[in-house]
């Protein structure tokens, strides 16, 4: 039998947009002595701007700009602007800030230097001010990476991960993108995510679009049309996937028969996942060659400041991006079989 060894996954640290409550987080992870239990940790971010989220936390990052065991290797390129990005409110220099440490971390992975990368919220405004003209963080990513295939943003919350056939648009623009053919996609993508995460035959549900289900093509047709079509496709390939589903009684009666939700459009899956968890729910950018993770909330501009931050998201988000990016890595070692 052919033996392989094993390494520890390497995973980037970026502290997401500086006028939000991201650095704050970073720095309450890298004082945490368990966050180097299972990953080498890169950090990148100038040793000013993390000092004071430091400050701020009241912690002590374990961190060195010099290899040394149980510390982050701290990245500081010397590229912290010279007027003090301000606090709590959206800017293009916030952006810019955001922008610069997520390039530099596609291009370590692009180099095979990291493994997964953990990014502290961010401000979409403040990216689009920054010159950031697709739809989401995630399709930028795509596009940096030059990946085409089919992606989705995956929350994940206490044994349950969601994937949206829609995202980061107006609900007006949902409907006309609701096709057979993207319900299908969508289904199979989290199919396989789940098949990858140890689930030998995932049970999916899938939520209808218009309120109960359509009403047999009272309220809309989609259901009818579009969506049932879409899960039937994907039946047919062999996902164990059921729908559609009202989406409040999916989530209030039945989200413990599955474990994976496909929703149509952003708020349909995080009200409800936020409601289960707010404090604990993660975000995968799923599809992509490189796993990508953050906490599912928002930047906290009315808390920036106070050192009150809640640290659990980020755990979660950290944790399971060094769970898939380990998982990943032991898939490429492990010898196929003859």
């Amino acid at each position: 039998m052919t033996s392989h060894t094993e390494r520890r996954p390497r995973i980037a640290v970026a502290l997401g947009d500086p006028a939000g409550v991201g650095p704050e987080l970073a720095a309450r992870l890298l004082a945490r002595p368990a966050t180097f239990d299972n990953a080498d940790v890169v950090v990148l971010a100038d040793s000013s701007e993390l000092a004071d989220a430091a400050t701020i936390a009241g912690v002590t990052p374990l961190v060195s700009a010099e290899p040394a065991p149980v510390r982050a290797l701290l990245l500081d390129d010397g590229s912290y602007p010279a007027e003090p990005i301000p606090p709590r409110v959206v800017s293009a220099a916030a952006g810019a800030r955001v922008m610069h440490q997520l390039h530099r971390a596609l291009a370590m992975a692009r180099a095979d230097e990291i493994d997964a990368i953990l990014f502290t919220p961010l401000n979409k405004t403040s990216l689009k001010l920054a010159g950031m003209d697709h739809e989401d963080e995630l399709r930028w990513f795509a596009h940096e990476l030059g990946y085409d295939g089919p992606t989705s943003e995956l929350n994940i919350l206490e044994g349950l991960v969601t994937a949206r056939v829609t995202s980061h648009i107006a609900l007006s623009e949902v409907a006309p993108l609701i096709t057979s053919e993207s319900v299908t996609s969508i289904i199979v993508l989290l199919n396989e995510v789940l098949k990858g995460s140890g689930i030998e035959r995932p049970r999916i549900g899938v939520c209808a679009l218009n309120p109960h289900g359509g009403e047999n093509g009272n309220f809309g047709r989609e259901e009818i049309d579009e969506i049932a079509p879409g899960v039937a496709a994907a039946v047919s390939a062999g996902v164990d996937a059921h729908g559609p589903f009202p989406s409040d009684t999916i989530f209030a009666a039945k989200r413990h028969e599955f474990d994976g939700i496909v929703t149509m459009y952003h708020d349909q899956g995080q009200i409800a996942m936020k409601l289960i968890g707010f404090d604990r729910g993660v975000t995968v950018q799923g599809g992509l060659p490189i796993t990508i993770a953050t906490p599912a909330h928002g930047t906290a501009f009315d808390i920036v400041g106070q050192g009150i931050a809640n640290l659990g998201a980020t755990e979660h988000a950290f944790d399971l991006a060094v769970a898939i990016a380990a998982r990943r890595l032991n898939a490429a070692a492990s010898p196929r079989p003859r």
